[in-house]
């Protein structure tokens, strides 16, 4: 089929480009080459489409959608997503990436090269043509273009040969590219998936969140702006989450399960009722978690992919929790973040959840029994606590317990709960005992930034105390108000204030952590104390972990560089990302920001930034398969060339 007539099927519903979710992620050089091997005639692939029935009749590109039929281009879409950017000047409808990929792209009449525009060296020459505008141009706007470079004497030798390139170079749309159709009944959305993964071994891989989403896409052209508007009201409100998330939530709504196979027979009006439901439902868990348990922002939103099973709970449910199921959900939510139950295998896990939940034998008491048995208990020991750095399993624990508990401010000496800060109000992070006076005596860095070191408290707070030490502050505090430190779980002994008996304080905070963490488990329980126990506690674990974000300096230089990679059409990495054993869901590392799919998803290998980190974690990051870069400088030098290949001016 010509490269015209899928354009004009694009346009017209016949061949519906998919809304997958990674989107447009080719770079430049990879338009650039498209355009140079098609002009040189050269072979660039065929295309995989899917034929599937198209439930409604609603549009999706200029035209109207085929009646019955729509053919999901599976393999190609970067391909004809660069045709249609540069053949019809604008980006389809459905676009969602980075227009600078191919905006811009010119061609040299002599030297018969592909490039993107640069003033300085092509504004003086007029053998370079804008391809968009030939294209748009067409054979009838040929002579323009001829005219123009006809009244220039010292290329009138060359005149026939530039008309034949011209020429050559507007046919590349008359080019017949081969197209293979995957259809009938057998062909579902696993089978699918199986083939085009088997054919595209050299091309962005497709899961089956993508297909399902495309199948969406093409019964319902808004889904997909429907889903990322929801999206954007989460992030005004601190929380970044992505279109697989809330797909997985719509899943468990409609199927009661995570695989996404299972949406296969949904059709529009039922993706529109489970979208409807589940953003209800997820505005609720929301609610309650940011609410009961204080976790009100993204960095200390763990275990995010409780909320589908939350959210499958909440709506079969369909009335209002009581006070006692609602604490226990929430137990069952902040234990399940803080063992790392979905950090490893998550479609597996939210599966054994959600089965959990069904049947006459089903309910939350089987989800806490369950989710005990896999991690061998639910007790908190002084030795969970050993973690540093703000990306440790337990640093949400503390933030939690700050927010639900007594804890007080030491500036104002009043409680720090949510519901006197404002919804949003972020705390700060202060060390108890500065880091520049730890380091001078020679402590070690997981030392420094242990958790047991860290408390929240207001900005004001946190300036006026500076970088004294605590045997000179404190008493000042407890004289201004009595008891705001033990609110905080600070050790009464003054002994344990002195920075010669860090460690010992340490210890001691360690304790008292594990007691209030256990309080307030118990009270989200109602007296079932079964799930936490009251046995003496066991000997005590040391829990590690390596890396993370350790100030919040180096937090909002992360949060800087994910919005600058945002800004350059490139998906937004995971801060402190969750690097964990897939079984058990044991913590391996921290990393600062990463994308474990890749910055173009598919196409490129798993990213990392890793700030002020030990040789220690960049091994087991490069170990994991990331691509390691320790400077925000050099990550923008990477993405620049490598990934956006950005000529400059």
């Amino acid at each position: 089929m010509k490269i015209s007539t899928i354009l004009d099927h694009i346009d017209s519903g016949h061949m519906a480009l998919p809304e997958f979710q990674r989107g447009y992620v080719w770079n430049r050089d990879q338009v650039r080459g498209l355009f140079d091997s098609l002009y040189r005639r050269h072979p660039v692939g065929g295309l995989l489409v899917w034929a599937t029935e198209a439930m409604t009749a609603a549009h999706r590109g200029d035209g109207q959608l085929a009646a019955g039929i729509v053919k999901l281009l599976l393999d190609g879409q970067q391909r004809m997503t660069s045709l249609y950017g540069v053949v019809r000047g604008r980006p389809p409808k459905f676009f969602d990436g980075n227009a600078q990929a191919f905006t811009g792209l010119q061609f040299h009449l002599g030297s018969e090269i592909f490039a993107f525009y640069q003033p300085i060296k092509m504004q003086d020459d007029p053998l370079w043509i804008d391809v968009t505008e030939l294209m748009k141009a067409g054979t009838a706007g040929l002579g323009q273009f001829v005219a123009k470079l006809s009244a220039l004497p010292e290329h009138a030798p060359k005149i026939g040969d530039f008309v034949g390139r011209l020429s050559k170079l507007l046919s590349i749309t008359d080019i017949d590219l081969h197209i293979e159709e995957v259809t009938g009944a057998d062909k579902t959305l696993d089978v699918v998936v199986d083939i085009f993964n088997r054919v595209n071994s050299g091309g962005t891989k497709l899961s089956k969140g993508d297909l399902a989403l495309a199948k969406i896409c093409a019964e319902w052209p808004d889904a997909r702006d429907t889903m990322k508007a929801k999206l954007k009201e989460w992030t005004g409100s601190g929380y970044h989450f992505n279109l697989d998330w809330l797909l997985r939530s719509v899943n468990t709504v409609l199927t009661g399960e995570a695989k996404f196979s299972y949406l296969h027979d949904k059709g529009a009006l039922d993706i529109q009722d489970g979208l409807k439901r589940a953003s209800k439902h997820i505005d609720t868990s929301l609610n309650l978690i940011a609410g009961r348990l204080g976790l009100d922002h993204d960095q200390v939103f763990f275990g995010r992919f409780g909320v589908p099973v939350m959210v499958r709970y909440l709506d079969q449910k369909k009335t209002a929790l009581d006070a006692k199921e609602r604490d226990k959900l929430l137990f069952w939510y902040a234990q399940a973040g803080m063992w790392g139950r979905f950090s490893g295998s998550t479609e597996s896990f939210i599966d054994q959840d959600l089965a959990a939940l069904e049947g006459a034998d089903g309910g939350l008491d089987t989800l806490l029994e369950q989710l005990r048995l896999w991690h061998g208990g639910l007790r908190v020991e002084p030795g969970h606590f050993t973690g540093w750095s703000l990306g440790a399993r337990f640093y949400p624990v503390l933030y939690m317990l700050t927010r639900m508990g007594e804890a007080r401010d030491w500036g104002t000496g009043l409680p720090l709960k949510a519901t006197l800060l404002g919804k949003m109000s972020r705390l700060e992070v202060h060390h108890i005992f500065p880091k520049a006076q730890l380091y001078k005596r020679k402590h070690r860095r997981p030392d420094v930034n242990a958790l047991a070191n860290f408390c929240f408290l207001t900005k004001d707070t946190n300036l006026s105390i500076s970088d004294r030490l605590p045997e000179a502050y404190f008493a000042e505090i407890e004289t201004k108000h009595p008891g705001a430190l033990a609110s905080q779980w600070i050790p009464t002994d003054p002994a344990l204030w002195k920075i010669d008996n860090y460690l010992d304080f340490l210890e001691a905070r360690k304790a008292l952590l594990a007691t209030e963490a256990n309080k307030r488990f118990a009270e989200l329980l109602h007296g079932e104390t079964r799930w936490i126990g009251d046995a003496a506690p066991m000997p005590s674990p040391t829990v590690t972990t390596a890396g993370g974000v350790r100030s919040e300096a180096e937090e909002l230089e992360i949060e800087a560089l994910n919005d600058w990679a945002e800004a350059q059409g490139l998906p937004r990495g995971q801060v402190a990302f969750d690097h964990a054993e897939p079984t058990t869901g044991a913590q391996i590392a921290v990393l600062d920001l990463a994308w474990p799919d890749g910055l173009q998803p598919g196409l490129t290998g798993p990213v990392a930034v890793l700030i002020n980190e030990t040789p220690e974690v960049l091994s087991l990051a490069s170990s994991a398969g990331f691509r390691c870069f320790t400077s925000a400088a050099d990550f923008k030098a990477y993405v620049t060339a490598d990934i956006l290949k950005l000529e400059a001016a």
